[in-house]
């Protein structure tokens, strides 16, 4: 692989136009028919849609670094389910993150040093993406403002074999009596 950047916005501008000749509106509805919100990374080795066989119109799919639970994704995830109808939500980590090979104190004390200034907001590295996916699913928990908290579930992707493993919550929030979390 090339170091040499080129540029590729014409070409998938090319690549929309061509999309376009036989595009047909598909009439989807504006709310996910599957009341789906999955977060996951932004890494580009994983197509969500493929990986989990969805189609358009099927799920909302919001995407960081790391997949990590942010502000921004709660404002997302409300949304989703207060507006839109999501019920169901699914966390997606994998091995072989960049998250995993970063430190965020030097990577903070580099920007530092370049511009005079500390970033406010934290990177979210992590060393085993099983643990921050648990961890991810217990922010979920404890946010007051989602509508339903019963259906998280957490995975990571095995680059290696293109498969989802399942995560455990951690059972210091779980309501044993009841099968369900405590917020």
């Amino acid at each position: 692989m090339s170091d040499e950047f080129a540029p590729s916005t014409d070409e998938l501008l090319r690549n929309n136009r061509e999309y376009a000749r036989d595009y047909h509106d598909q009439d989807l509805a504006l709310r996910p028919v599957r009341h789906l919100a999955i977060v996951a990374c932004m890494d580009s080795r994983m197509d969500i849609f493929q990986m989990l066989g969805l189609g358009h119109g099927e799920a909302h799919v919001i995407r960081n670094a790391g997949g990590v639970v942010t502000d921004d994704v709660v404002r997302s995830l409300v949304l989703s389910q207060r507006l839109l109808g999501t019920r169901e939500i699914i966390l997606i980590h994998h091995t072989d993150c960049g998250l995993q090979r970063v430190s965020e104190d030097e990577f903070k004390n580099e920007l530092e040093n370049e511009f005079g200034i500390k970033p406010r907001w934290s990177l979210e590295c992590f060393k085993d993406p099983y643990q921050d996916v648990r961890q991810s699913m217990s922010r979920l928990q404890r946010v007051p403002y989602l509508m339903d908290k019963a259906h998280i579930r957490g995975f990571v992707y095995e680059m290696a074999d293109g498969l989802l493993h399942e995560v455990s919550p951690d059972p210091r929030h779980m309501n044993l009596d009841a099968g369900t979390f405590d917020a």
